[in-house]
């Protein structure tokens, strides 16, 4: 159980790396598009057609193929070998390959009406609906070989090789925004058209990274055409309810964007901005553990230690929980100032940097719920149980429309971004009930004492960041004393936490230190 806990530790280590990277890069790219497109009509296209490919990357891609494949392929490799699991990857991903292009050309065909659907309110706009029905069709080869590239980092994973594919979204952000800096300096092309061409050229080059980490591990991707096989047979009954109850925090997003579409102009993007803001964190800790763990659960699974797992889930639920209530306290306290010094400038203005505090403020009450569905829903798919994720997760869709719908009216972009996260709370407030039963037991006194100081050190922490943020004009926008003020406060707030986590003896902290010092002697 060690073991396990430090082989999750450690790789969620690297992912999380990575993604810091990455996310790094993804704010970069958002200074970038805010500068260029500001809040308005290019923007609002842009955001509703990326989010298009961006919800089907995480249904087929993230969502279904690593639920339903990586639990058969660990099972596969564990029981019959290296060469066996070898042979289910290259059918799975011919299979894969096949689906996702006539996924693809269909999606070409249709996009009038997917935009129709997606962007209702768009349809009233023809410029911003024509344009966004131009922006889908050019970036709708990205879940092809995005897809694919997550099914390459499903066996990667499973081999405990998490660099490549943790590494893979750098190039997305790199490649959009080299895209928008060359063709705005040196072509006469808009911004959105050449965000959308770096999108699906990221795509390639994506797929292509993990190829020679592939054949590192002496796996090969050559078609193979037979389809007969029962371990294939179990991934296609567990991708269809696995591709909805792994992606539920996206489609409650996009039931946001859709009702964003009938808001004032500008509503897209006020979403989009604050949800990239909640991704950061949401990226580095949740999905970066996600990530890890899930191969760990199925192990653990596979070989019938349901007390191991349930200690799997234990720890890690305390382990987001040490970052993502003190991230959500910062992001609560410091909004302005994040969203100001981030995006504020060009074309986006201090009434942009209000609206999308304010709806980043109700993404960020949930932050705690869209983190924990990650290792709760990986634990049911480690179990091969993508039924309960889809059931729970279909009433969750139904919360934040219904919600949403009740919202809108009197908080606008706020009142979306609050039903989507009632809805991800009810989401994982039900399936960690339900798999408390399946475990049988559960470490209670020992998670919420976790939690407890967790808060309590959180609540500490946002004493510097009050006083902190007063010493910023957060309405003039980004500038170099802005940018001071804003790190100091972040400096200042993580050394509080840190300090005070230490004093009540956070078991969270006495884990990580331990394995720094592994690594340190290794």
């Amino acid at each position: 159980m060690v073991t396990e806990r430090k082989a999750i530790t450690r790789a969620a280590g690297v992912v999380g790396f990575w993604t810091v990277l990455s996310r790094v890069l993804g704010f970069v790219r958002d200074m970038v598009i805010a500068r260029f497109m500001g809040a308005g009509l290019g923007a609002d296209a842009f955001f509703v057609a990326f989010r298009i490919p961006n919800l089907l990357r995480r249904l087929f891609a993230e969502g279904a193929l690593s639920a339903a494949f990586i639990p058969t392929y660990v099972e596969t490799l564990q029981r019959h070998g290296r060469d066996e699991a070898g042979k289910l990857a290259r059918r799975i991903f011919t299979l894969s390959a096949i689906i996702l292009l006539v996924v693809t050309l269909l999606g070409i065909l249709a996009c009038p009406w997917i935009v129709r659907v997606i962007a209702p309110g768009f349809f009233q706009d023809p410029e911003k609906f024509d344009l966004t029905v131009c922006l889908t069709r050019i970036m709708f080869p990205y879940i092809f070989f995005i897809s694919l590239v997550a099914l390459a980092s499903g066996v990667l994973n499973s081999m405990g090789h998490f660099a490549a594919p943790a590494a893979a979204p750098v190039i997305l952000n790199i490649c959009m925004i080299g895209s928008v800096l060359f063709t705005t300096t040196s072509l006469n092309t808009s911004p959105s058209h050449a965000l959308a061409w770096g999108v699906v050229i990221a795509g390639f080059l994506q797929l292509l990274l993990q190829f020679p980490f592939l054949r590192r591990e002496d796996i090969s991707f050559k078609p193979s055409f037979d389809f007969n096989n029962p371990a294939l047979i179990r991934i296609g009954k567990l991708f269809v309810p696995a591709a909805l109850g792994g992606a539920v925090y996206q489609v409650n997003v996009m039931i946001g964007t859709i009702l964003a579409s009938l808001l004032q102009p500008g509503g897209v993007s006020w979403l989009y901005y604050a949800d990239r803001l909640v991704e950061l964190p949401l990226g580095i800790f949740a999905i970066a553990l996600g990530t890890a763990v899930l191969p760990s659960m199925s192990r653990l699974a596979d070989s019938g230690d349901m007390r191991g797992l349930t200690q799997s889930v234990a720890f890690s639920l305390r382990l987001i929980g040490f970052f993502t209530i003190p991230a959500s306290v910062g992001l609560i306290v410091l909004r302005e100032p994040v969203v100001a010094t981030l995006f504020q400038r060009g074309k986006f203005t201090f009434i942009d940097t209000q609206a999308t505090a304010y709806a980043l403020l109700w993404y960020t009450v949930g932050l705690w719920a869209f983190s924990g569905l990650k290792v709760v829903t990986q634990a049911f798919f480690s179990l091969k149980d993508t039924r309960t994720p889809v059931k729970v997760s279909l009433l969750a869709v139904v919360t934040n429309l219904a919600g949403g719908l009740i919202l809108m009216v009197p908080m606008e972009q706020g009142g979306l971004a609050l039903a989507t996260s009632l809805a991800a709370a009810l989401n994982v407030a039900i399936l960690f009930i339900i798999l408390v039963r399946r475990l049988g037991t559960f470490p209670s006194k020992d998670f919420v004492l976790s939690l407890i100081r967790i808060s309590a050190a959180s609540a500490v922490m946002s004493i510097p960041l009050f006083y902190g943020r007063a010493l910023g004009e957060w309405n003039t926008g980004s500038n170099v004393q802005n940018l001071l003020v804003l790190s100091g406060c972040i400096s200042a707030g993580l050394f509080t936490f840190a300090l005070v986590s230490v004093l009540l003896g956070s078991p969270e902290v006495k884990a990580l230190r331990k394995l720094l010092s592994t690594q340190s002697r290794e």
